[in-house]
Parts: structure tokens; sequence; C-alpha cells
């Protein structure tokens, strides 16, 4: 496994590329999250955000359950938060692709137009 996993990062360009990549997905779905005009909120400050667990909060724990329920409807699993924290916790780790991140910003602007 461990062979898998550096041979494919040889052949992006290196961790150089890793971090490149995963800079470029924690800036998209944290962009989203600050310009929803507060719909959702991230209670980490800027400068402590991890780049591989993204966590946010709706305007109720109602709202939450809504949209992870759509979520799951639309093929997006796993984003409900931790079960004593609640919120939403999208887990953007290295082998997420860029595709996925859009995916799910664009299901959360949607969901916002809606709701």
């Amino acid at each position: 496994m461990l062979s898998l996993v550096t041979d494919w990062v040889r052949e992006i360009g290196g961790i150089e590329e890793v971090e490149k990549r995963n800079n470029a997905k924690a800036a998209l779905l944290y962009s989203a999250i600050d310009g929803s005009e507060g719909f959702y909120r991230n209670p980490v400050a800027a400068d402590s955000r991890s780049k591989m667990n993204v966590i946010w909060r709706l305007p109720s724990e109602e709202l939450e359950a809504e949209f992870v329920k759509a979520a799951t409807a639309a093929s997006m699993i796993g984003l409900k938060g931790h079960r004593s924290a609640g919120g939403i916790r999208a887990s953007i780790y290295n082998a997420m692709p860029m595709e996925g991140i859009e995916k799910l910003v664009d299901f959360m602007a949607d969901f916002r137009k809606t709701h």
C-alpha cells in the first residue's frame, strides 16, 4: 500500500504538488463557507484551520441534519460532524480530488439558495 501511495505522489509531481492541491482544495471550501454571508460558519480562527478536516455549522441543528441527508442522497457521504460537537465535517485528505470539493461547493450553494 505504501508503495502505491509513494508511486502516486511521484507520478503527480511530488510532495510539492500534493501540498499545492491540498491548499487549493481547502481554499475553495473555506471560501464557500466564508462567502456564505453567515449561512455556513466555521468556528475556527483562520490561522488555525485544518486543510484536511474542514468543519462548519449551519443556522440550526435541524438544518444540519437536513444538509447531511440531502448530501447523502447526492452521493456525498461522511459529512456528519462529531457525535458530541455536531456540525458538518468534510475530510479532504490527499486522495480527495478537486472535483469532489467542487461538487460539494456547488451543493452547498444550491442548499443555501433553497434554505
